[in-house]
């Protein structure tokens, strides 16, 4: 009898296992029960954890969401009034929603290029499919079950919706729970549905590769149009097009229909919305059913290798494993003409790079636009608020400049790939930070001219000032070298718990956490003053963090060739 994984190795097409079968064939029954009767020892190990972790999660839910939320509707019965931000929630809800959407079709989509919603584990994969079993009931109780979390998150985002109605807009509970649901399930399960697509097609996950970057920017651009409506700047023409432009606006026209706001057609989005996500179920279950065993094989490998990353907590190993399966990114053969001097070498090399993985620099850019808009928003706003919008301003500053820092961490990864460098290994890491500071200084120049030329004044030119800092704490990072565990098992306590943890993000993330600690205070103080004398206090705070960020990794750099030397 040919089992269903010499068919596969034979066909390799998604069609492997649709070969006739007959009742002699179907050993599905017997193996699940052996399986079952083999693992009963992990399984009921493992059912003890699900439990636990589910006790856990519904014991933070209540402490931080159901005990605080009880408490304002006290305090509201009580004669307090929230009524004040209802306008505020109701001008974000269009945007808003449309960008929760799509951002979880988004997520969904990119997570099932690797991963996917269908995933059984290794020896499920490994050892029952290459029997003679029937796929499509091994596989389908694991597309039910990634549905049946999809709607336990949606379920939280629905009662959100309603505490937030209830408290501020005086929304019935029952009528905006109701409401909320339909977008708050209908959603998740939709994007299950398209994950099972992309999972199971290779031309519906390519269009999806192709798709990532716009549908990235589109709801980039409706978080800010979000930001804007709440700022009372709203754009009501363009809300209704998005409102019916898709299930993702379906979603929000149906929050919406409870309230003061509501628009026309709430109820035919919200039946829409029932039918879509109804049709999409049905399609994906019987879809599940034809998965190609290659691609689940390939998938359950791959979300084994990052799981492992992850519990040694090997981020860019897990990142670099993510990589590899979706390709990390769309590739452009360009070409730059040689450099003709040996020191313009490193930094041909690596502008090279970046061109050649544009998604990087695209990814720099949306970062930066965010950093800016963080520092308009901390110039305009006063305590926790403006700390806070300057904490996010210097974050994205940060990670839009690690994006080109990608040649020095890939010479970090394996400290003989210096070798070919004709000077030492000190020099040529110095070297990669050429080409970022060049790029990061001409993009916070051009943002510094728009800001100034809308009257932000000589605080505008903060922006290039916080390139060489940044740059140098994300080199600082990129030099950490191997990953300390021990620190995870450090003695030390705190009156919360193990400080082990703490400490070792604290050292994962040290170079930012440390620039960006050290700058916030003269950065948010020129941004608020506006003067000369906050604007040099800043410009010197740069200038010293750099100088120190340099040295700092300088050392590092020294201690990844130690060994080396020795």
């Amino acid at each position: 009898m040919t089992t269903l994984a010499e068919e596969t190795d034979e066909t390799g097409e998604a069609g492997e296992h649709a070969a006739a079968w007959s009742d002699e064939d179907d050993w599905t029954r017997e193996t699940q029960r052996l399986v079952r009767d083999l693992r009963t020892p992990h399984r009921r190990k493992r059912t003890s954890q699900i439990a636990y972790t589910v006790y856990c999660v519904a014991l933070l839910l209540a402490v931080w969401g159901g005990l605080p939320s009880l408490g304002l509707f006290l305090e509201k019965s009580m004669g307090a009034d929230y009524s004040g931000h209802g306008p505020a929630i109701l001008a974000a809800l269009p945007a808003g929603s449309c960008a929760l959407g799509l951002g979880w079709l988004l997520i969904a989509s990119w997570d099932a290029q690797w991963r996917g919603p269908v995933v059984p584990p290794r020896e499920t994969v490994d050892w029952m499919l290459a029997q003679p079993v029937n796929v499509a009931k091994v596989l389908r109780p694991w597309f039910w079950g990634s549905a049946a979390i999809a709607c336990g998150a949606g379920l939280l985002i629905a009662a959100i919706g309603m505490i937030a109605l209830g408290l501020t807009v005086g929304v019935g509970l029952p009528a905006a729970f109701g409401w909320c649901l339909l977008g708050g399930i209908g959603l998740p399960l939709l994007a299950i549905a398209l994950a099972t697509a992309v999972e199971g097609s290779e031309r519906v996950a390519r269009w999806a590769r192709l798709a990532t970057p716009y549908v990235a920017m589109a709801v980039l651009a409706l978080v800010a149009q979000t930001v804007l409506a709440v700022s009372g700047h709203r754009l009501p023409g363009l809300e209704r097009v998005e409102l019916w432009s898709g299930p993702w606006g379906w979603a929000g026209l149906a929050a919406l229909a409870p309230t003061p706001a509501a628009l026309p057609g709430g109820w035919a989005a919200g039946v829409l919305l029932a039918v879509v996500v109804a049709g999409a179920l049905v399609a994906a279950h019987r879809f599940t059913g034809s998965l190609a065993l290659s691609a689940v094989r390939r998938r359950s490998r791959t979300a084994t290798g990052v799981m492992a990353a992850l519990r040694t907590v090997e981020f860019r190993t897990a990142r670099q494993a993510v990589a590899g399966v979706t390709g990390g990114g769309r590739s452009v053969r360009w070409r730059l003409p040689a450099p003709r001097r040996p020191e313009l070498a490193v930094p041909w090399r690596d502008t090279l790079a970046l061109m050649r993985t544009p998604g990087r620099l695209g990814r720099a850019v949306v970062l930066g636009a965010l950093a800016v808009l963080g520092a308009v928003l901390a110039a305009s706003a006063h305590g926790g608020t403006g700390v806070t919008s300057a904490l996010a301003a210097l974050v994205f500053g940060y990670w839009s400049l690690t994006q080109l820092m990608e040649p020095a961490r890939v010479e970090t990864d394996d400290t003989r790939r210096g070798s070919w460098a004709p000077y030492p290994y000190r020099d040529l890491m110095l070297r990669h930070t050429a080409v970022p500071v060049v790029l990061g200084l001409l993009v916070a120049l051009a943002a510094a001219g728009v800001l100034a030329s809308e009257g932000a004044g000589a605080r505008a030119w903060l922006a290039p000032a916080l390139v060489p800092p940044l740059v140098g704490a994300s080199l600082v990072n990129a030099c950490r070298g191997a990953t300390k565990h021990h620190l995870l098992m450090s003695s030390a306590q705190s009156p919360t718990g193990s400080m082990g943890p703490v400490l070792f993000l604290g050292w994962y993330g040290a170079g930012a956490l440390a620039a960006v600690v050290t700058l916030v205070v003269p950065f948010l103080t020129a941004l608020h003053s506006g003067s000369a004398a906050s604007i040099v206090t800043a410009a010197v705070a740069s200038v010293m963090v750099t100088v120190i960020m340099v040295r700092w990794a300088v050392m590092r750099i020294g201690n990844l060739t130690a060994p080396l030397a020795d």
